[in-house]
């Protein structure tokens, strides 16, 4: 199937969109629509095999994606990334601020360089994109931090990445309200348990059946569902959403089973 023949063709026709992060799980998925959807896609990843592989499924589907290897923990990282993608495409519209490195440790068990280095690619990074993209979006604008389920209600062992993921949907709201009045939104996407390569490790076959047995809708969430939320609030669609948070969970946190 062409890519211009996938959902929401050509919603997001002419725009240009930064997704960290997507080399691989809900940031590949999340540029794969994207570029159905009509948008010139910039694929960041720290490894050039995952950008290129990226790039490439893409541009074999016939969209249109461009390479955006950079360190985005950084300020100087993010800021190269957006603004060297501004300026190769022409033009910048929509952020999603996917990335993030994970280590879940008990209490006990927490180290500094666990601590700083989540900050840095979870907390840090989302902070430098959303500055780095109001120098170069224009009206119509649109920023997608990625949240999580974590930050609404947590597991064990997981204190670090629920509170940063808590701190995003804090980040989320008061971004939006600084940015609102230039017409850029600012949202955030709570993701459930959703498989991927980068969450295989932390999962099994009863683990992913517990979860199950807890969302009402009986099923885990896929990268595509998580995906098409995304593209949602790219697009003129939500046009007048924004400082909100939507949990894309099948139930799971509004669900007492």
């Amino acid at each position: 199937m062409a890519i211009e023949e996938g959902p929401g063709a050509g919603m997001l026709a002419g725009r240009v969109a930064l997704i960290t992060g997507a080399g691989h799980g809900i940031g590949r998925a999340t540029a794969r629509h994207m570029a159905a959807m009509g948008a010139t896609v910039g694929i960041n990843d720290l490894k050039p095999e995952f950008v290129a592989e990226a790039v490439a499924e893409i541009e074999a589907a016939g969209g249109r994606a461009l390479p955006v290897v950079q360190n985005i923990a950084s300020r100087e990282g993010m800021r190269a990334a957006v603004l060297g993608l501004a300026e190769a495409a022409g033009r910048f519209d929509i952020l999603v601020n996917n990335a993030a490195w994970v280590r879940y440790q008990a209490v006990a068990d927490i180290q500094p360089e666990t601590v700083d280095r989540m900050l840095e690619v979870g907390f840090k990074s989302v902070i430098w994109g959303i500055q780095a993209a109001a120098e170069v979006m224009r009206e119509g604008g649109s920023i997608i931090n990625i949240a999580s389920t974590a930050g609404l209600r947590s597991t064990p062992s997981s204190i670090v990445y629920s509170g940063i993921k808590a701190a995003v949907m804090g980040i989320t709201r008061a971004a939006a309200v600084d940015l609102g009045g230039r017409g850029i939104r600012v949202n955030a996407i709570a993701p459930s348990a959703v498989p991927t390569e980068g969450t295989a490790k932390h999962r099994t076959e009863e683990k992913d059946q517990k979860r199950i047995a807890r969302t009402p809708l009986g099923r885990l969430g896929t990268v595509e569902d998580i995906a098409r939320a995304i593209g949602f609030l790219a697009s003129d669609q939500a046009g007048f959403v924004t400082g909100q948070v939507l949990a894309v969970d099948g139930g799971i946190t509004t669900s007492i089973l």
